[in-house]
């Protein structure tokens, strides 16, 4: 109660989007962050991973021995796929869990409950929360997991168990509890992008402007080389100057030091270390904006390389988080589950899809209203049953219709 009290005190007053208070809330360091995110490479693959993860609807089934069904429980746990929070609607929520998963390398969801019933989930700050293994039993039976809460205001600590908590890790992990931070995994890689992105950015506040050697004869004061240099400086400099002639006192010559970025292979090694950044994330190319090797033919194969090398692990280890830590053991043991609709983002154009539907009802896969549900439409009259061709037959009926009615023996 400690941790929703203090969330509770921390909106009734009016905050900024970029208030300290609220990145924090939201698990994002309100100082480090900015600087990592301001890698343009890195905030993009934050991006992309977020917002598929956002846009991709989570579904409750249930394994029958009919197979898999929509689930009548749907409406217990809205929740997870509605609004998991009174802050939050479902969309922002696990964009926000995916973007601390990946940055922090660790995300924390904190499930209350109302009796056996999932109350509403709480985003826990990243950096404040530290994993206990109480492998003494202090607080229970030994060998729990326990996540102890700092609150960085108060000083006080809410310790709660892992039955309470889901935890969403990536795939650098070295003992299944903790995972890496991909920031961590680029540090290096990181801090050179970054430079070279300061470094652009001041060549742009300078006008693209470089060095320069002013060459005079004679001899000059310290303080008359002081008061030519600053002069200089100051009408070279800054974008407002930016392509206007430079006055040069009568006897002097101004000799600039060009600064060639081919030479030194400058977007060559930025765009290598975006592609980097990228591969760290399991992100292709094309998805940073880089077509230069693309060999996607549709954009139907692309989004389903993205979804099969990339989304596919990070969309299963949510469907068996949020599956274990948020459903009574009966409903489990009845075989509901959670699990993303990823028809969302593998959909072809509306042609392909009359198309491939189309087969499949013919060939009896989908029922008319399957199909249709699947372009949200709503359900029509007899379209709750099977169609196919009446020519069609059984592979154990193949050739009874040779067989004699009397003796049983195939006719030549």
């Amino acid at each position: 109660m400690k941790f929703f009290n203090w969330v509770k005190n921390k909106f009734s007053k009016t905050i900024k989007l970029n208030d300290p208070y609220l990145l924090e809330w939201l698990g994002i360091d309100s100082n480090l962050p900015r600087d990592k995110l301001s890698e343009a490479t890195y905030f993009v693959c934050l991006k992309v991973l977020a917002e598929s993860l956002g846009k991709i609807p989570l579904k409750m089934y249930q394994d029958t021995e009919k197979g898999k069904v929509k689930s009548n429980l749907a409406k217990e746990y809205e929740c997870l796929r509605l609004r998991p929070n009174e802050y939050m609607n479902s969309t922002i929520f696990w964009s926000t869990v995916e973007m601390n998963r990946n940055h922090y390398g660790n995300a924390y969801v904190w499930c209350r409950h109302d009796g056996s019933r999932v109350k509403d989930l709480w985003i826990m700050p990243s950096e404040d929360v530290r994993i206990i293994v109480d492998d003494q039993g202090i607080f229970g039976k030994s060998g729990n997991l326990y996540y102890e809460y700092t609150d960085k205001k108060t000083g006080q600590q809410l310790t709660i168990s892992n039955d309470y908590i889901m935890h969403f890790k990536t795939s650098m992990t070295f003992d299944g509890i903790t995972g890496l931070a991909v920031r961590d995994i680029l540090k290096h890689t990181l801090q050179g992008s970054m430079s070279g992105q300061r470094f652009m950015n001041n060549l742009y506040d300078s006008g693209l402007t470089g060095r320069a050697v002013l060459e005079y004869t004679g001899d000059l004061s310290k303080e008359a080389k002081e008061r030519v240099r600053k002069g200089m400086e100051d009408f070279a400099s800054g974008e407002k100057n930016a392509g206007r002639i430079i006055p040069v006192p009568f006897g002097m010559k101004l000799v600039p030091l060009n600064i060639k970025l081919t030479d030194s292979q400058f977007f060559e090694l930025r765009k290598y270390s975006a592609l980097q950044i990228a591969a760290a994330f399991g992100i292709k190319p094309p998805h940073i904006n880089d077509y230069d090797k693309s060999s996607y033919a549709t954009n139907e194969a692309q989004n389903l390389a993205f979804y099969v090398d990339t989304l596919l692990y990070i969309l299963r280890q949510y469907e068996e988080e949020i599956t274990y830590k948020c459903m009574k053991a009966k409903d489990l043991k009845d075989g509901h589950f959670w699990k993303f609709n990823v028809n969302v983002i593998l959909r072809a154009d509306i042609k392909a899809q009359i198309e491939a539907l189309s087969k499949g009802v013919n060939n009896m896969i989908y029922m008319p209203d399957e199909a249709r549900d699947y372009l949200d439409m709503p359900t029509a009259e007899g379209g709750d049953r099977l169609y196919g061709n009446g020519n069609y037959l059984p592979a154990t009926m193949l050739g009874k219709q040779y067989e004699k009615l009397n003796g049983g023996e195939s006719s030549e």
